[in-house]
């Protein structure tokens, strides 16, 4: 069984290459004190090896003696530029170079780079695939990811209908979670990340694990985080296998607070005759580059509040979209929806409608599928993630802004600034359903 290994703790490991990281030189320089940190690396997530039914290999590096060769079905690339964190999801399909037919297909695909090179195989697999220089890797276990998620307080998750149910004596896996909100330990959250079924395929997953992320990366800048700093450095050599010095991730905590999460998932094509993809260059430039520091053009604006201060303390430069489809799904529990559309037709967006639904665990999030310049002044604006994604609820230029129950942290002011707001008149009662 291929064990899921979500890179959250990774991200947070990032931070450890914030000095540069060691690259092909193996040099690190010290982080110039007031300077903003720089850095490229891969978080890869990868399987526990098995050497007996139901047991795992006392050494989890050896590659003699294995029930199953571990892949990396979890691949990452985050590249940080300054407050901006930039995060590519690779699926693990995805083909590195030009597909072969008189080669096996697996033997191509981007997940099996580890097991057949090691560490050095899949960094320059993935520079191939995505055209970027990386300075570091971090790959992690699934245990691993479990203690960390446990260290930073389990994961709040909403389970779509009609519910999850994963059986598997081989694997010793048993999860059975009704429909709705649920609040998962580490093991159970690393199972729930690894699932398709509810979420589609293995895009649809990504977009799940990205939703997670946002939401325990959020940890990372609270006390909870800090105290969960022991548990992450301690993965080293037990779980973690990296080249990055973990002496250096206190480098990154006075820029944490200040950080905003950018994600993408790497465009592909199917290859006819396999199961394998191909990297869509051409779409690749729009949602990966355009999420980076510079190819955003623009200020983003400040979400007004009557009489009082804007949830956001951004930029103060108006943002007008007046074209631009913005659906709002209200999962805040608490009617936030309308008062956030009355804000954004204050900033001239004159296209926006809301979906009320069922009160969801999920992070708050401004999503689209290829409107990521949109999306991104959006995201800016309410002091949200941005996430761009195959399997968002979204048409092909619109921008979503889901509202979960954690709107209120950043956005409940807006209840008070507008107390009579209302739906907007072009919503009708069933689309609120």
């Amino acid at each position: 069984m291929q064990v899921f290994g979500l890179s959250l703790a990774s991200l947070s490991l990032a931070g450890l290459g914030v000095t540069q990281l060691s690259g092909p030189s193996g040099a690190a320089p010290t982080l110039v004190p007031g300077s903003a940190p720089q850095f490229t690396v891969l978080l890869a997530g990868r399987d526990i090896i098995y050497c007996y039914y139901h047991l795992p290999c006392k050494n989890q590096d050896q590659r003699t003696g294995l029930l199953q060769t571990p892949n990396t079905d979890t691949l990452m690339l985050v590249k940080v530029s300054g407050e901006s964190v930039n995060v590519l999801n690779i699926p693990r399909d995805t083909t590195v170079g030009d597909y072969d037919y008189d080669k096996p297909p697996a033997d191509q695909k981007i997940n099996s780079k580890y097991w057949s090179g090691g560490p050095t195989a899949l960094t320059q697999g993935v520079e191939e695939i995505t055209g970027e220089r990386i300075d570091s890797y971090v790959i992690v276990r699934a245990d691993y990811v479990a203690r960390v998620i446990d260290a930073l307080g389990g994961l709040d998750v909403n389970v779509p209908q009609p519910g999850i149910e994963w059986i598997d004596k081989a694997a010793g896996v048993n999860l059975k979670l009704s429909p709705g909100n649920h609040h998962l330990g580490g093991e159970d959250a690393v199972l729930f990340l690894r699932v398709r079924k509810g979420f589609g395929d293995d895009y649809g997953r990504i977009d799940h694990q990205k939703q997670a992320l946002t939401q325990l990366a959020a940890r990372l800048k609270s006390p909870r985080g800090l105290a969960a700093m022991p548990t992450i450095l301690g993965g080293i050599g037990n779980g973690v296998e990296t080249n990055v010095d973990p002496n250096l991730l206190t480098s990154l905590l006075p820029h944490l607070s200040t950080m905003k999460l950018r994600f993408a998932t790497l465009p592909t094509n199917t290859i006819r005759h396999s199961f394998n993809l191909a990297v869509d260059r051409e779409k690749l430039t729009q949602v990966w580059t355009a999420g980076s520091a510079d190819g955003i053009a623009g200020s983003a604006a400040v979400v007004p509040v009557p009489g009082g201060s804007a949830p956001s303390d951004l930029s103060t430069s108006p943002v007008t979209s007046a074209d631009l489809q913005v659906t709002i799904h209200d999962a805040s529990g608490a009617g936030l929806g309308a008062p956030l559309a009355q804000a954004l037709g204050a900033l001239g967006y004159r296209n926006v409608r809301v979906k009320t639904a069922d009160s969801s665990n999920d992070s708050s999030q401004v999503f689209t599928q290829d409107n990521v310049r949109g999306a991104e002044q959006l995201a800016d604006a309410l002091g949200l993630p941005r996430l761009q994604g195959e399997r968002f609820p979204v048409n092909s230029g619109e921008v979503g802004i889901l509202l979960g129950a954690d709107a209120m942290h950043n956005l409940g002011a807006l209840k008070a600034a507008y107390p009579a707001a209302q739906l907007p008149t072009t919503q009708t009662n069933s689309e609120n359903k």
